[in-house]
């Protein structure tokens, strides 16, 4: 018995992108949430802005292996990597000093909230603020947080939980 194939099966279209466009839509669809990661880690606009150009320059060097597995969490560890590069680097820095103390002026209350957030994210320790970010923020599992900050998965949860109840604190003496 013969089958009659007509020519429409037969044609194939693969549209392929490039590597340029690839990571053009990869940037596109991650850079809010890697601007919003890096702005609750630094705390400072500016900062943020510097942290995600690197984070991309870096992700974009690697694009093969990036775009192999997961990119935005690859993006996000180089992310991180640069952000705890930075802490290293400025032991001494008080970053509540950089952020503004005024709220955002603006109609919205939301815009209001996250500023006050950030500000209170600021007064943390630089070990229960990222662990607070990556759990509260981004989501992250346990596990996966003592994976990204190389720590161990007890330490997460102590400075999960100090942080959390500072943040309260924070949040309650700013209701007096």
């Amino acid at each position: 018995m013969r089958t009659e194939v007509s020519d429409e099966a037969r044609v194939r279209v693969d549209v392929t992108r490039t590597k340029d466009q690839e990571f053009t839509a990869f940037v596109h669809e991650a850079g809010p949430y890697l601007y919003k990661t890096a702005l609750l880690l630094s705390g400072d606009a500016h900062r943020a802005e510097e942290l995600v150009q690197a984070t991309f320059e870096r992700t974009y060097r690697s694009w093969h292996k990036a775009r192999a597995g997961e990119p935005r969490a690859y993006a996000r560890r180089i992310l991180l990597n640069l952000r705890i590069d930075g802490w290293r680097r400025t032991r001494g820095e008080v970053v509540s000093d950089v952020v503004p103390t005024g709220s955002v002026a603006g109609p919205a209350e939301g815009v209001a909230v996250r500023d006050e957030v950030v500000r209170a994210l600021a007064l943390l320790p630089l070990t229960q603020r990222r662990v607070v970010v990556l759990r509260h923020l981004l989501d992250l599992t346990e596990q996966q947080t003592a994976r990204e900050l190389g720590i161990a998965v007890g330490t997460v949860k102590s400075a999960n939980a100090r942080g959390i109840t500072r943040l309260r604190e924070i949040f309650e003496e700013g209701e007096r």
